[in-house]
């Protein structure tokens, strides 16, 4: 990568635990020339930390900028936001884990400097996430109606559960008797999906996934469909209303409208350091197939 690239900087803002690593970022990349262009809100509340010897850089105030690479600075949270906030621009998305488990934002933050370096060097590759598509037939759906991990239709906290009719392509499933169905990319598999009894898909399946949350029948099992159908979701709810979460941001509609979703016509870049893929993540992250008695 040439040091003459615009790069973005995102970041979550309930980190001051963190401040080595994103300090380390900003003047990494500043010492190889790179052109810094930071959000406004994360620079902001970088400086209200203390944090007031930083590169100079351009801030980000919406979702109209352009560069030639993305950095996310935070959890997979904060990943998901910044894949939203990049939206179908193309532009690949390298996440640093300043927080938990990380298995979107993967690249330890201990080791900014090799990071870097390896960037530079041209060491890393790009991969390609799909990412589901919600319309609705009666209003449009409220916030941004693209999932790079899952699309769930949810029972609001205080309610019994929800009938959900589900129809692939026209053709009648089910009617799913529980307190959600989600409806995850193979990058999602391993988020939500997974924590309910999901199974785990590799991102390059072109593969959507049914997941009902906590069903009433024991014979409701995960269900994975090629990427190409169209699936039509429509919610009765004792309450009269459900919430649509669409990679965590929620809101409540009513009952009986109908939800399609299908794969978008973009896909997410992530930027996948040399040496790592998507089995050594797992076994890395998530402990996948230890044996405590090795």
């Amino acid at each position: 990568m040439s040091s003459k690239k615009r790069i973005a900087i995102f970041g979550n803002v309930y980190q001051e635990k963190k401040s080595k690593a994103i300090a380390d970022i900003f003047h990494e990349l500043s010492a190889r020339g790179a052109e810094l262009c930071v959000d406004t809100n994360f620079l902001d509340f970088l400086k209200s930390g203390g944090h007031t010897d930083l590169p100079p850089c351009t801030t980000i105030d919406n979702d109209d900028f352009t560069a030639d690479m993305v950095i996310s600075m935070g959890g997979d949270g904060t990943f998901l936001n910044v894949a939203s906030r990049v939206g179908d621009k193309d532009i690949p998305i390298l996440g640093i884990n300043t927080g938990r488990l990380g298995f979107l934002s993967s690249i330890s933050g201990d080791d900014i400097a090799n990071t870097i370096d390896n960037l530079y060097a041209g060491n890393y590759s790009v991969n390609s996430h799909s990412v589901l598509q919600a319309t609705c037939d009666e209003e449009p759906l409220r916030g941004y109606p693209f999932a790079l991990n899952e699309v769930a239709l949810l029972k609001h906290d205080s309610s019994s559960m929800i009938s959900i009719a589900t129809r692939i392509d026209g053709q009648y499933l089910t009617v799913y008797q529980a307190d959600g169905l989600l409806v995850s990319t193979p990058t999602g598999s391993t988020a939500y999906s997974l924590s309910v009894g999901g199974p785990i898909i590799h991102p390059r399946s072109e593969t959507i996934l049914l997941t009902p949350v906590a069903p009433h029948s024991l014979n409701m099992r995960p269900l994975v469909l090629c990427d190409d159908v169209e699936i039509e979701l429509v919610v009765t709810s004792r309450s009269h209303n459900f919430l649509v979460s669409i990679d965590g941001r929620s809101h409540s509609y009513r009952e009986k409208i109908h939800i399609r979703i299908r794969k978008a016509p973009y896909t997410i870049k992530a930027v996948t350091m040399e040496g790592t893929d998507f089995f050594s993540t797992i076994r890395r992250k998530m402990m996948w197939g230890a044996d405590s008695r090795i």
